[in-house]
């Protein structure tokens, strides 16, 4: 995550030039995007969790480099660092994060990880800074394979940090569709819809650096609306504490009530939105059931 320290005064200088950007065109009343635009407490908010997320890195940051160096010394190959290896790593890694982050949609207590990053009902670059404070602590397998392969640690470290920079400029909506970049590369307008709690948008375009994965997994869905940005039910609080514990608050609440251990495993490992009545709806089933009032 060094490279993410050296990033600070670009992302500070970014956001000044972001937000400058939307009051302007606020001002001359264009209206081509939603421009959901700054709220001092929004933006202080993912500020701090950002903050508080590079705090945690600091600590435990010699505990990923061990586990990755312990799974390393059983590596099937011996990769050596050139040009081409870089290259692989970069695709082999991306992938590794597609499934880390389509399951921290898809499982509830890696959801409970992941949801502040969905939290707020702005988008903005201060968006992409809203990180999780328990990720660090449900992300690390999806990286095995990289060591088991032969990638050296340090490199994975670094394409790791790399993939964080690049999805960084995702967050904002004063950049549009990209044409012939937008079917390779994941781009703030795939991104968008990523973020956004339309039924059709729901866990879908979950990609990194390439948005190829989505499409090749079926999870891909076009900026075809305008995006309602947030969760499907809201938590209106700017309260950082609240923000990056609430789910779990919520998870270990319904386990504690369910009446069987088929509903207290079920809390834990089904999709948001699942109950043990039947009666909950996860986003696949708001998506379907949207898809189907649309063909009626």
């Amino acid at each position: 995550m060094g490279l993410i320290y050296y990033a600070i005064p670009l992302f500070l200088a970014t956001i000044g030039i972001e937000r400058w950007l939307v009051s302007r065109r606020a001002r001359e009343g264009r209206t081509e995007t939603k421009l959901a635009g700054f709220t001092p407490k929004d933006s202080a908010a993912s500020l701090t969790m950002g903050l508080g997320f590079l705090a945690i890195e600091v600590v435990l940051k010699l505990l990923p480099f061990a586990g990755l160096a312990w799974l390393y010394q059983f590596r099937l190959f011996d990769i050596p660092v050139v040009w081409w290896s870089w290259i692989l790593l970069l695709f082999a890694e991306d992938f590794c994060y597609y499934w880390f982050h389509r399951l921290h949609h898809e499982v509830r207590t890696l959801w409970a990880a992941h949801v502040n990053h969905h939290s707020s009902t702005h988008y903005n670059l201060t968006t992409a800074l809203r990180q999780s404070w328990t990720t660090p602590f449900t992300g690390f397998l999806f990286w095995a394979p990289l060591p088991l392969l032969g990638f050296p640690i340090e490199m994975i470290l670094i394409q790791k940090s790399i993939s964080l920079l690049y999805q960084y400029w995702l967050h904002t909506e004063l950049i549009g569709k990209l044409g012939w970049f937008g079917t390779i590369f994941n781009t703030p307008s795939h991104h968008r819809v990523h973020h956004g709690r339309n039924p059709i948008y729901l866990d879908r375009n979950h990609a990194g650096i390439f948005i190829i994965w989505d499409k090749m997994f079926g999870t891909f869905e076009p900026e075809s609306e305008p995006v309602d940005y947030g969760l499907t039910k809201n938590i209106h609080t700017y309260n950082p504490v609240r923000i990056a514990f609430h789910e779990w608050v919520s998870m270990l609440r319904d386990a504690w009530h369910a009446k069987t251990w088929r509903g207290r495993f079920g809390y834990l490992v089904m999709p948001p939105g699942w109950t043990e009545d039947g009666l909950g709806k996860t986003s696949h089933a708001l998506r379907e059931e949207y898809l189907r009032q649309e063909v009626a």
